[in-house]
C-alpha cells in the first residue's frame, strides 16, 4: 500500500481523468429513444452550481460548464430525447482544511424524455471507457424518503500502477439528469466490494436537492 503522501497525488492527479469520465457518461444520456417532437415535459427545474454541498462538506473548485460542459450541450443539439439543454459541470473540493479528495458533478436541465434509459447509459458511457472498469455494476436504489431512483456502479482506474477506486451515481427526471462521482485518501487500493454503495446513492440524492431548483 503507498504510503499517505502517494495516496495524496495518486488522487490529485486522477481527479482530471474522472471529471473526464463523469462527463462522458453524462453524454451517454443522448442516444436513446426515438425520434419525436411530442411528448416533453415543460421546463420547471434547473440546476445551480453552489458554492458549497453535501451541507458544507465540500466547496465549489472549478466551474466547468462553460468549457468540459459543452461537451454536453454540442452533443445534446439535436437529440431526439433532449431540447432546450444547458450544461452544469464542476469539481469540488473537501471544505476541511488538508483534505483531499473531490466530487464531480456532471449535469444538465432542460425537457428530457426516456429518463430511465438516460440514467442507465450515463453509466455505461462511463463504463465503456478503456481507463476505467466496472467492479461493481450498476444497480438501482430509492433511498428512503424519497421517489427518486438512483443507478450507481463502483469503477476502478489504474493511475501510476496504483488502482483507484470511487463510486459512481447518475439521476435522470423530466428537467435535470447528472452523474456524481466521489474519491478520496481511501480511494487508493480500496476493495470494491467494500463501498458503501447505497450510503453513496443518498449523498447523490442530497447533491440533487442541493442543486435542483424550480425556475422562477
Amino acid at each position: 500500500m503507498p504510503p499517505p503522501k502517494s495516496r495524496v497525488g495518486l488522487i490529485l492527479g486522477t481527479v482530471g481523468g474522472v471529471v473526464g469520465l463523469v462527463v462522458v457518461g453524462a453524454v451517454g444520456l443522448w442516444v436513446v429513444g426515438t425520434q419525436s417532437s411530442s411528448g416533453f415535459p415543460e421546463a420547471e427545474y434547473r440546476l445551480v452550481l453552489p458554492d458549497t454541498v453535501l451541507d458544507g462538506e465540500y466547496k465549489l473548485a472549478q466551474d466547468l460548464s462553460d468549457t468540459t460542459g459543452k461537451q454536453v450541450e454540442d452533443e445534446a443539439e439535436g437529440a431526439f430525447d433532449a431540447r432546450d439543454v444547458t450544461a452544469a459541470v464542476a469539481q469540488y473540493a473537501p471544505q476541511e482544511d488538508g483534505a483531499q479528495g473531490a466530487l464531480i458533478v456532471s449535469g444538465m436541465y432542460g425537457r428530457f424524455k426516456n429518463t430511465d434509459a438516460a440514467r442507465d447509459n450515463m453509466l455505461k458511457g462511463a463504463a465503456g471507457v478503456d481507463a476505467i472498469t466496472v467492479a461493481v455494476p450498476s444497480e438501482d436504489y430509492t433511498p428512503d424518503g424519497s421517489d427518486v431512483t438512483i443507478s450507481c456502479q463502483v469503477v476502478t482506474q489504474d493511475q501510476a500502477g496504483s488502482e483507484v477506486t470511487y463510486p459512481m451515481c447518475a439521476w435522470a427526471d423530466g428537467n435535470t439528469g447528472a452523474s456524481v462521482a466521489e474519491l478520496g485518501v481511501e480511494s487508493v487500493g480500496q476493495d470494491p466490494e467494500k463501498v458503501d454503495v447505497e450510503a453513496f446513492a443518498e449523498r447523490t440524492l442530497q447533491v440533487r436537492d442541493e442543486i435542483r431548483q424550480p425556475i422562477s
